[in-house]
């Protein structure tokens, strides 16, 4: 991974911000709503106080009837289609049946339905009619309580016969309505609002199901309550709607109305909205539909007050982008529960506050990011590029045998000058190329020492074989005399293979280039080479285009020289040789293979250093081998901008050694 990669992944960690800020922004959401809800407990809380000290809420009411507003006028019929709209909120009778009560001007109507398969029939006035199938009706006011029997023989009208003695207040007789089917049946009946009722009770009597034929569950009434509305709207808080419950959640007082329409901040959209459900709202909880006009909820909150616990709830708003905070808290006297409030507010400033918050947080971000990223990257950039030059400048310290002639910027290794770590970086190769710059330079010039000061010990050791040769010596010193100038023959050869190493050097950095056709260099060495490789078989390949170059062809010959001996070297009396020449890019590339044994792997990439041969080692009377051929080889191609290389043949046969040459620099003429 390169080195920006890897700083834009370090850049990457500036995410971290948006990451912490969201959380930010979804602990300061939670803070606000929390803040909120406690606020309205405590408002609740208080308005509950104020209903119990002014006694606005009836206490010991428990368990009661719940008395419905009824919308439209109903017909006393017994059938249920006029309690269709109320059918949902009816009231179970024992598990018997269930029980519908509802108001309006005309009166209070009753309408029980009880299923029941078995029946045992028997009318009002029947000396049985309590052993038979029946309804026991109770009624009470302030003057007492007063049971009445509802049975029937067969559909129709009936009337109901009191159990009790009279009660001032209650009426003696009830008219009603008996239908039944194979279902069941169902009473309908409809009492006077001048009763002034307090309780009511209903019993079913099941002749199959035994029990107590004049029981009735007697519960008080429990109806919505205009002056309990009143009174709550005086203490309810503004913007708030209030409600007053049963203990069941049968509602008894209300007042307010909840505010779902945008307010002067707007309707947020569907985006801010989706933001703040999935980004930072927590714990909401799915929206109350059809709980605004309901005479009955039974919602968790509800339940949970009923208890005796204050609880706040947050809900999703029926209007897109609105919360519903509801706190409900218990109305007690004494210890007993007679009621819950429950106070609900509509609010978008929380929603909105939160996603203006996060979507500046996110925009903030974004742009830090977009800035820390971009500067990381430029950094890195510069960085690379910093390393890349000295990269570069190493490399090329390397191609050109560790001279540092023509190799540094202004005579000095790049961003030397730089004051941080790279810079100690460049100084520190500095140094390192000097050193071996130097150490290049003394090997360079070693041979041409070695073999001037060599010159005069060997002509000395010379002269005295001479001197010797004169002298009156033994028969059995002559092997020794011959040995010894065998010896001092193969020393002087040595050494003039060494001058003329460093005369070669010499004469290859002093030579002038020139325009030349290669295809002309190269046929007339393959001519002048025929004539001395003996049996062995030249083969010369040349491009049908005359190729150019800017180039010393002497020197190019003198490499070729080189190769020939050192292929002649290798190559069967037998064998084949094959010179080529081809385009090569920006340039030319001449090669020499020949017919032999491989490389080996590990010289491949040594041939071409000075003093490295892979020939045998010289017998007595041979001149030595101290591989500088192919190194003058090497030095004939970096002078023309290229390389030379050896690789063995892709079928084995032998090997291949090629010049790739770009062509010599152009003199610049002054003036």
């Amino acid at each position: 991974m390169t080195l920006r990669r890897k700083l834009l992944l370090v850049a990457l960690c500036t995410l971290a911000l948006p990451v912490a800020g969201w959380l930010y922004v979804r602990q300061m959401e939670t803070l606000l709503r929390e803040g909120q809800a406690q606020a309205l407990l405590a408002s609740a809380r208080a308005v509950a106080r104020s209903l119990v000290v002014t006694d606005a809420v009836v206490s010991g009411q428990g368990k009661g009837w719940y008395v419905q507003q009824t919308p439209d006028p109903i017909t006393v019929d017994g059938y249920g289609d006029d309690w269709a709209p109320l059918t949902p909120w009816s009231q179970p009778l024992e598990q018997r049946g269930r029980l519908l009560l509802a108001e309006d001007d005309a009166g209070l109507y009753l309408y029980a339905d009880v299923p029941d398969t078995r029946r045992t029939r028997a009318d009002t006035e029947d000396a049985n009619a309590l052993a038979a199938d029946h309804l026991i009706l109770s009624l009470g006011n302030a003057s007492g309580q007063r049971r009445y029997l509802l049975a029937s023989a067969a559909p129709g009208p009936l009337t109901a016969r009191p159990l009790d003695p009279v009660v001032e207040g209650l009426p003696d007789l009830i008219t009603a309505q008996w239908q039944e089917d194979g279902s069941g049946y169902r009473v309908e009946l409809r009492l006077s609002r001048n009763l002034s009722l307090r309780t009511l009770g209903v019993g079913v009597y099941d002749a199959h199901a035994g029990g107590d034929p004049m029981a009735a569950d007697t519960r008080p009434l429990l109806r919505f309550s205009g002056t309990l509305s009143e009174e709550l709207a005086r203490l309810a808080p503004d913007q708030v709607q209030a409600r007053v419950l049963s203990p069941q959640g049968w509602l008894l007082a209300r007042s307010g109305r909840l505010n779902t329409l945008p307010g002067s901040d707007g309707q947020p959209g569907w985006f801010a909205s989706l933001i703040y459900r999935s980004l930072l709202a927590t714990r909401l909880e799915d929206a109350n539909l059809w709980a605004q006009d309901v005479p009955r909820l039974d919602t968790r909150e509800v339940t949970t007050a009923s208890t005796g616990k204050p609880v706040s709830v947050w809900r999703n708003g029926e209007e897109r982008g609105s919360v519903v905070l509801a706190a409900a808290v218990p109305i007690e006297r004494a210890g007993q529960v007679d009621g819950v409030l429950l106070l609900e507010q509509a609010s978008r400033i929380v929603p909105l506050l939160a996603n203006r918050a996060l979507l500046g947080l996110l925009l903030t971000s974004f742009g830090v990011l977009l800035v820390a990223g971009g500067i990381l990257l430029a950094f890195a950039t510069r960085l690379s590029l910093r390393l890349g030059r000295l990269r570069n400048a190493a490399e090329r310290a390397q191609l050109n045998d560790g001279r540092l002639d023509g190799l540094f910027e202004q005579g000095r290794f790049p961003m030397t000058d730089a004051t941080d770590e790279i810079g100690d970086l460049a100084r520190s190769f500095e140094r390192l190329f000097e050193v071996v710059g130097g150490y290049t330079d003394y090997l360079r010039t070693l041979a041409s020492k070695l073999s001037h000061e060599l010159n005069t010990p060997l002509a000395i050791v010379k002269s005295s074989l001479d001197n010797l040769e004169h002298a009156t010596l033994p028969a059995e010193a002559q092997p020794y005399l011959a040995r010894a100038r065998d010896g001092v023959a193969r020393l002087g050869a040595l050494v003039r293979a060494m001058s003329e190493s460093s005369r070669m050097e010499r004469s290859i950095t002093a030579a002038e280039p020139e325009d030349v056709d290669l295809r002309d260099v190269v046929r007339g060495c393959a001519d002048a080479y025929r004539p001395l490789i003996g049996q062995r078989q030249l083969e010369c390949v040349l491009p049908e285009l005359p190729l150019h170059l800017h180039c010393a062809p002497e020197l190019i010959a003198q490499a070729l020289d080189k190769l020939l001996d050192n292929a002649l070297s290798f190559t069967p009396e037998h064998g084949w040789l094959r010179l080529s020449l081809r385009v090569a890019d920006a340039g030319a590339e001449i090669e020499l293979a020949n017919q032999g044994p491989l490389l080996p792997e590990a010289m491949q990439g040594r041939l071409f250093d000075s003093l490295v041969s892979l020939r045998d080692k010289a017998t007595p009377g041979d001149a030595p081998h101290l591989g500088l051929g192919l190194y003058v080889v090497r030095l004939v191609a970096e002078r023309h901008g290229g390389v030379a290389s050896a690789r063995n043949l892709d079928d084995g046969s032998g090997v291949a050694f090629s010049l790739q040459l770009h062509g010599m620099p152009r003199q610049r003429l002054s003036g």
